[in-house]
């Protein structure tokens, strides 16, 4: 009897909980946002509800559920400047991430990233722990309709690396984002 392999050769990573230490950042925007209502969001709600989904989508959904009195224009601005001011300090790479990206690219894994984060503010955070150069391609929020868990920013993933979904393997760490995967 032969045996079955499969080869998965593109690896598709998450970038905020995965790679990078920075919910507890995203964490704290969203525990500031919603600071006047005396409600506090925990980090366990903030990982259940928030992580993994897009800014607008996080923003939206705190001026909704906790009747904040600013607009999504106003949160948003609002999140770019905490975000901004907390992020001076180098958000670090995980224990291991760059180990694991050394590998992978010493063995000729396609590398790509498939984040909710924009372009931006991923490539700061990527340039800053010198890890841009190990991807092959990006994918950020901004050019996909829906975000996790609608799988469109893995697939438009796939499709930059020109590879079928089934030869990839995603790496995430929010319920959404494997929900998506």
């Amino acid at each position: 009897m032969s045996e079955l392999t499969t080869t998965k050769n593109t690896i598709i990573f998450d970038l905020d909980g995965l790679l990078i230490d920075s919910e507890l950042v995203s964490c704290r925007i969203c525990q500031d946002l919603t600071e006047d209502c005396q409600q506090h969001i925990s980090m366990e709600t903030y990982a259940q509800n928030y992580s993994g989904k897009t800014e607008i989508h996080n923003i939206s959904t705190l001026i909704e559920e906790f009747n904040l009195p600013i607009s999504v224009e106003e949160g948003m601005a609002f999140v770019a400047l905490k975000e901004k001011e907390y992020l001076k300090e180098l958000v670090a790479l995980k224990q291991g991430a760059r180990e694991l990206l050394t590998y992978l690219k010493n063995n000729q894994y396609k590398m790509i990233l498939a984040t909710s984060s924009t372009g931006e503010r991923a490539l700061s955070i990527l340039d800053q722990n010198e890890v841009t150069a190990y991807f092959d391609y990006m994918v950020f929020a901004t050019e996909v309709k829906k975000s996790k868990p609608n799988p469109d920013i893995f697939l438009k993933a796939c499709e930059y690396a020109k590879e079928p979904p089934e030869n990839c393997l995603v790496l995430e760490d929010s319920e959404a984002g494997i929900q998506a995967a």
